[in-house]
């Protein structure tokens, strides 16, 4: 029996339903910290480094953890990584709730972290190798999609509960995850791709081991262009992806936006882009797949540019109705993208390094979103208005975007070659 043979049918939408729950709380505390903020600046009264501390607090646990997840993943089972890290950042989000200074906040914060990011590969890996053949994509896609479903809820409570009770935000972000831990325990069975990659005989490279988990062999055999566009593609996706969720906002504003008419459009950005991830996965693994990646690929560098433009002219008031539409677009064409690089990741790798090779790319990508918002940062200290910001994203955008489709065509299946008559 191959390697990649999928569990049985039964226990297949338990391991699915794990991982969307899994992927769905994950997103809900990735948000938390910024939809807190408002209640603890007036309570703390933090300085501009403390809160700039505090925010950015996990994004180093959160590389840490995808590259320690992925690597025990792949040494003693996703399932062991999986509940370990949902109960970690359920336990550290705890302590975000009963803090009592910035330094602790901060240094939850990272604990947190490092949690989230130990549960990411994981969740892809398993969701991969528990689905059959031609559900692979589509199943990877959809746990990916819960991402922003969870941070749509979380904002959805904050707004209900008001700046006051923050507190809630992280109690809720730590209680759920750990009354799930001995559901998944139960529900979700260990794939069976791990201990057929730990009982195949190990291949000998160069004259060196390929180990299972081995951050070597993420490149060998033929690995290195497919990793490299990986790579790539996520680091410049996740960096205007992150510019766009932390400056969208400021850059509207000042393009002649109403605050609430910006807040309008970043939601849209947001529930577009979760809607269209859904439909993302089911797309990938049908006869449309090829025409779908292209279409989002093709689509997002053209829209951001459209969206430049129409920022560019200067009229007062601005076509505010085109310009929330377009942010909306914005937010399917980068989503839908994202839920592709998510897909494709894990089946990228074998079995004995997938959790590592995932995991490898989710830290470059956490590396992205680190610059994003920085690049953001010092455009608008140089005094840029809105439309040229957007325009000196737009290379890394279409280097991102031809990286990917790149991607797409080498690693498709025979039968969904037809990405290339897409072009």
């Amino acid at each position: 029996m191959s390697a990649e043979t999928p569990t049985r049918p039964a226990h297949v939408g338990a391991v699915i339903i794990g991982c969307v729950l899994g992927s769905a709380c994950e997103g809900f505390d990735l948000q938390s910290a910024g939809l807190a903020a408002g209640g603890i600046v007036p309570l703390f009264k933090p300085s501009p480094d403390q809160l700039t501390n505090f925010l950015t607090a996990s994004t180093a646990g959160l590389f840490i953890g995808a590259l320690l997840g992925g690597r025990l993943s792949d040494s003693i089972g996703r399932k062991k990584v999986l509940i370990v890290s949902i109960a970690l950042f359920g336990v550290f989000s705890l302590l975000n709730a009963a803090a009592w200074s910035m330094d602790l906040l901060s240094w939850a914060r990272a604990l947190t972290g490092l949690g989230l990011g130990g549960a990411l590969p994981s969740l892809l890996a398993l969701a991969n190798e528990a689905s059959s053949q031609h559900r692979r994509h589509a199943n990877v896609a959809l746990v990916f999609a819960a991402m922003p479903l969870g941070g749509g809820v979380a904002s959805l409570i904050s707004m209900l509960s008001g700046p006051a009770h923050w507190r809630w935000l992280f109690m809720i972000g730590g209680l759920v995850p750990l009354l799930m831990v001995p559901l998944l325990a139960v529900w979700t069975r260990e794939s069976p791709s791990f201990p057929r990659a730990h009982a195949a005989p190990v291949p000998v490279l160069a004259g060196a081991v390929t180990r299972a988990g081995s951050f070597r062999a993420v490149l060998a055999e033929g690995r290195w262009l497919p990793t490299l566009l990986l790579w790539l593609s996520f680091f410049l996706l996740l960096a205007v992806l992150y510019l766009l969720l932390n400056w969208l906002p400021t850059l509207l504003s000042q393009g002649g936006l109403s605050k609430t008419q910006a807040a309008g459009a970043q939601i849209g950005f947001n529930i577009g882009g979760a809607l269209a991830c859904l439909g993302m996965a089911q797309l990938l693994e049908g006869r449309f797949r090829g025409p779908s990646v292209a279409t989002a690929f093709i689509a997002l560098p053209l829209l951001m540019w459209t969206l430049s433009r129409l920022l560019s002219f200067g009229v007062r008031p601005p076509p505010v109705e085109p310009i929330i539409v377009l942010v909306c677009l914005v937010g399917c064409a980068i989503l839908s993208a994202q839920a592709f690089l998510y897909a494709a990741a894990p089946a990228t790798y074998p079995a004995a390094i997938r959790g590592v090779g995932v995991g490898v790319a989710v830290a470059i990508g956490r590396l992205g979103s680190i610059a994003g918002p920085k690049l953001g940062g010092v455009l608008k200290g140089m005094g840029l208005p809105s439309s040229q910001v957007l325009m000196f994203v737009l290379p890394l955008l279409v280097v991102a975007c031809v990286a990917a489709i790149a991607l797409a065509c080498y690693t498709a299946p025979v039968r969904y070659r037809s990405i290339g008559q897409s072009l």
